[in-house]
């Protein structure tokens, strides 16, 4: 069976940076981190599986995050090692388990609010932190076995994004997020049931920018509060204002983090 490859883009030349977008998103989200960073570095920001123009999975409603890691492989090998992760929310969570892999060619990481749920479970079972996620899925699920795409996408970005948000998106950008929604469950899957223990991460010896949105969801902090203590060089950063999505609704401000990060460790 031939090894699928992703969809890239790619940018510059130097230290290498691979980008991992979010859920209902697409690599398109970091073309102004591209554009920023692509002047000093080689940058390259990869479709997930059914995301923009990459090939999907076969399932839509189980994946693991390693599988996720496995799609993004040629692009980590061509960027070379020691490479900067940077990902958000879904996509940190794939970078968190994809440096654990090979935690030797890992320079960095760049996170904005990992989602991986499944480590607030396993301290506490729910209820717990991680409730809020789990009924937007739940909503949003049933909305999909009702035949209502766009039904499942409102349950989905009003969540992270805040009450009347899909209603508030461009029309030009919905059909695309909606599409994208059928594959819920199958995100929810490899965030919840992911096993690697929380102890783990304590062996990415590694600096970490840690971002949060001021206003995001308390399932995103509720992971924050799990992993930060954990992470051996982990900066903090809140930002004043921002939520979940913060890479795409503030883009310049985030990306200017994430240079400042890059220029620190690489000095």
């Amino acid at each position: 069976m031939p090894t699928l490859q992703p969809f890239v883009r790619e940018a510059g030349s130097g230290p290498g940076v691979v980008c991992v977008h979010s859920n209902a998103s697409s690599s398109s989200q970091w073309r102004g981190l591209i554009e920023l960073l692509g002047a000093t570095h080689h940058v390259f920001a990869p479709d997930s599986y059914g995301s923009g123009k990459s090939p999907d999975w076969p399932s839509d409603r189980e994946i693991a995050l390693r599988n996720e890691v496995e799609l993004l492989e040629p692009v980590m090998a061509q960027a070379g090692s020691p490479l900067t992760l940077v990902g958000h929310s879904y996509g940190a969570a794939v970078a968190l388990v994809a440096a654990l892999a090979d935690p030797g060619r890992i320079r960095a990481l760049a996170l904005y609010e990992p989602t991986l749920f499944a480590v607030v479970d396993a301290q506490e079972p729910p209820p717990n932190g991680a409730d809020g996620i789990r009924g937007a899925v739940a909503a949003a699920s049933a909305a999909l076995d009702a035949g209502d795409r766009d039904g499942a996408a409102e349950h989905f970005i009003d969540y992270w994004m805040g009450t009347g948000s899909w209603r508030a998106t461009p029309p030009q950008r919905k059909p695309a997020i909606s599409e994208s929604t059928v594959n819920i469950r199958r995100w929810a899957h490899a965030l919840l049931t992911e096993s690697t223990p929380v102890e783990a991460f304590a062996a990415l010896n590694v600096p970490v920018l840690y971002m949060l949105g001021e206003l995001s969801p308390e399932s995103a902090h509720a992971v924050a509060r799990i992993l930060i203590p954990v992470l051996p060089l982990v900066r903090v950063v809140e930002l004043p204002g921002l939520g979940h999505m913060g890479p795409i609704t503030h883009p310049e401000v985030v990306n200017a983090e994430i240079a400042r990060f890059l220029a620190e460790v690489e000095a």
